[in-house]
């Protein structure tokens, strides 16, 4: 038997509460991972997906609004896409720390990654929601009026794709949020 530093308060106790803590937070792990790959892949096709065309004076001449007018909604769909895929190729670590839950080095590089795509998502997310904003709301001091009025569907499935997208930033803040946790749990 090898004998080792104790901690206080912890001479008594045996580790099986703590082993089925960390199962149970690596399971909320993978479910969170999976609702924010479905955000994300939403948010990405939902925005790759939206274009309008109104009439102008005739049939010949018409208005059309597509998200690759605009470089930022671009963005937008790729930083969601390789999020959505990051997520999709974490799912086999967030497996191995269920069935393996004292797993520590597959964790903190779950926890490295996950912060890159957070960094990532919430750029991108954010830079679409201003120009969200501004289709909504316009900019009368640099006379960029607001192209909602006219392009009703357009503007409500590019502010629909945004909602996803932020809900993945919220669901990778808790994914961290919980990978440290479980960390903490190991000392």
């Amino acid at each position: 038997m090898k004998a080792g530093p104790i901690e206080l308060g912890t001479e008594g106790k045996s580790s099986a509460p703590k082993a089925g803590m960390n199962r149970g937070v690596a399971i909320l792990d993978f479910i969170l991972r999976i609702l924010a790959f479905i955000g994300t892949l939403g948010s990405a096709i939902s925005m790759a997906t939206t274009n309008e065309t109104l009439p102008f004076f005739t049939q010949f001449i018409r208005f059309r609004a597509e998200y690759d007018d605009l470089p930022t909604f671009t963005f937008f769909v790729v930083a969601n896409g390789v999020v959505s895929a990051y997520l999709l190729f974490s799912l086999p670590f967030s497996i191995f720390n269920i069935v393996r839950s004292k797993a520590q080095n597959s964790r903190i590089l779950l926890i490295i990654l996950d912060t890159a795509m957070l960094g990532l998502l919430s750029a991108g997310a954010s830079a679409a929601a201003a120009i969200v904003y501004l289709a909504h709301q316009g900019n009368v001091r640099t006379n960029w009026s607001a192209i909602c009025q006219q392009f009703n569907s357009f503007c409500e499935r590019i502010s629909g794709s945004l909602i996803g997208s932020f809900i993945g930033v919220v669901v990778l803040i808790l994914l961290i949020s919980l990978s440290a946790v479980a960390l903490s749990r190991h000392k």
